[in-house]
């Protein structure tokens, strides 16, 4: 089994991209006692001014270099808006619904406006005003299903609607955007129908979006939303039409360039797995002959599929989920090896600068939650891992670094560890806490949010991470004195001038650790000084932390400094 990352990191790498997803309709909203299940009137709701050039500014300042405006697109709500047309209750999810139940796929979501007429003009300058603070842009984008009442009112006048023109009576059709059970009804879960005077009728029934090709979808299915088709006939053992060009691919392309042409930066694509790669091989290149600086991000649980994404697909980069987050969520609860992280990079050593690695995001428990940790600190030695290892992309989800708990039962999320992505809620500790810590977080809160600035922005300002090599030093500590190879993970980055020592300790307790640098780890980076050979670098290190130790400083070329090595 190999030892160490032989794909050495690409030494012209010149940004470390560090992502800040953020919920528009949470930030900023300042509502002192939101109630469960509150309407907007109730509860408020954050709007797109909330991102004004200081707070940009403060996001920026702690080590971000792209913000994911996560739910800017139109989608389900119980929320009843002037001309626009309203969603029926038994088909959204919460009184704001889900974002990524898309109702318009050219249209800014109302709640987020502070003039609703007004809110496509408001989103574009929200764009100006990101890329301003010298952040970029990235917005979702669902290609994989829509809202059940899906309408575009904003769509370009050559656009036809997606289903218009759909023959209803065929389950399947390479020419139809929906999938159909003809002669069925849609039944709605019991529990959601709930609205006898005007109960929700749709028929023929349309396939759910999570391939549930049935007219009764529970409620852990998708059944706010219908599979989109892009050609492949699901109950006919899944056999392709994709020639000519399914009528779908091109009407998702056409959404693609309107947003590419807004100035956004990148897109963050849901579930892109659960839609045929050879739409984004058609797709992808052609929405980057005219915008070459975007990227797109899949989101994406299936291993099998992380290189046809990436190298058919032309895929940016993957969520590392499965693997890394998976890994570390279990080395924090205590249920797994930190030697489990060496298995773990391996298992994409060819294509990880294309991972992009979390701990937080809309889907999954927040580390302070009762689900997870309980207490924000025990992620620290996660964070240098997962931020540190390599030099692929980081995404920080607001508010977890000051420790978000994600414990409040806002409605129809209850209380679940995550912070609903379907209610109107303020969160209590994180009211525009970037432009005032000092009236709205603790002094711990303040500690870790600096803690996470310190690694975020040294990931990016320092070459060694921004752009170094990676070396596992695992395989040779297994019995280093003071050294738990289920508590310690250790490595070594370098960018052949400088070699810096990381040691993460998921123990609750400092340790004073002996770590064996065996002479191949300096060859390796390239060193060939006499000095460097195999020895012992004793660490001390907290607990629930991580040291990062200096080893070898730059080589000075003027006055033809040796290398010095720290013993």
């Amino acid at each position: 089994m190999p030892k160490m990352d032989k794909n050495m990191q690409d030494m012209h790498t010149t940004e470390k991209i560090t992502i800040y997803e953020v919920l528009p309709r949470l930030f900023g909203n300042s509502t002192p006692n939101p109630v469960p299940n509150g309407t907007i009137t109730e509860n408020g709701c954050g709007k797109l001014s909330a991102f004004s050039g200081s707070v940009l500014r403060e996001i920026k300042k702690l080590g971000i270099s792209h913000i994911w405006y996560t739910g800017v697109l139109e989608h389900t709500t119980q929320t009843v808006y002037p001309n626009i047309r309203p969603d029926h209750p038994t088909v959204v999810k919460g009184k704001a619904g889900s974002p990524y139940a898309i109702k318009d796929y050219y249209d800014i979501d109302p709640d987020l406006a502070d003039d609703v007429p007004d809110r496509m003009a408001e989103f574009e300058a929200l764009v100006k005003r990101t890329h301003k603070a010298e952040l970029k842009v990235i917005i979702d984008f669902v290609p994989n299903h829509v809202a059940r009442e899906y309408y575009s009112d904003a769509k370009p006048d050559s656009v036809i609607d997606l289903g218009a023109l759909d023959n209803t009576h065929a389950s399947f059709s390479a020419k139809n955007n929906f999938y159909y059970l003809p002669g069925q009804a849609l039944q709605p879960p019991k529990y959601q129908a709930r609205h006898g005077k005007n109960p929700y009728y749709e028929f023929p029934a349309k396939a759910t979006g999570n391939d549930c090709f049935s007219p009764h979808p529970t409620p852990n299915d998708w059944f706010e939303t219908v599979k989109l088709n892009y050609g492949v006939d699901y109950l006919n053992g899944g056999k392709a039409h994709f020639s000519p060009v399914p009528d779908t691919w091109k009407k998702m392309l056409d959404i693609l360039l309107f947003w590419a042409d807004k100035q956004v930066d990148g897109f963050r694509c849901d579930m892109a797995e659960m839609v045929p790669v050879e739409f984004w091989e058609y797709a992808i290149p052609k929405v980057k002959k005219q915008h070459p600086h975007l990227i797109f991000i899949a989101e994406i649980y299936n291993p099998a599929q992380y290189r046809n994404y990436l190298h058919r697909g032309k895929f940016d980069y993957l969520y590392d989920k499965v693997g890394l987050y998976d890994t570390l969520r279990a080395i924090v609860e205590g249920h797994q090896s930190a030697s489990a992280i060496t298995a773990c990079w391996q298992s994409v050593s060819d294509i990880q600068p294309q991972m992009l690695n979390f701990l937080e995001n809309h889907d999954e428990q927040r580390i302070a939650s009762d689900f997870f940790a309980g207490n924000p600190q025990r992620a620290i030695p996660a964070l240098a891992v997962a931020l540190l290892m390599n030099t692929n992309p980081f995404m920080l989800y607001f508010g977890q670094e000051i420790g978000e708990r994600g414990m409040d039962a806002e409605g129809f999320s209850g209380c679940d560890g995550r912070t609903s992505i379907f209610d109107y809620w303020a969160i209590s500790s994180y009211r525009l806490p970037v432009t005032s810590y000092q009236l709205s977080v603790s002094n711990e809160q303040k500690a870790l949010r600096e803690r996470y600035g310190e690694w975020l922005n040294l990931s990016r300002s320092h070459a060694v991470f921004r752009a170094g090599g990676f070396f596992d030093l695992m395989y040779v500590n297994p019995h280093s004195d003071g050294f738990n190879p289920d508590r310690q993970f250790a490595f070594l980055r370098s960018d052949g001038k400088e070699l810096v020592l990381v040691v993460a300790n998921f123990d609750e307790y400092a340790r004073e650790v002996s770590v064996f640098l065996p002479a191949h780890a300096f060859d390796y980076f390239g060193f060939t000084n006499n000095a460097l050979c195999d020895t012992f670098y004793t660490v001390s290190v907290g607990g629930w932390d991580a040291t990062i130790a200096t080893l070898v400083k730059p080589v000075d070329l003027q006055n033809k400094q040796k290398l010095t090595f720290k013993r």
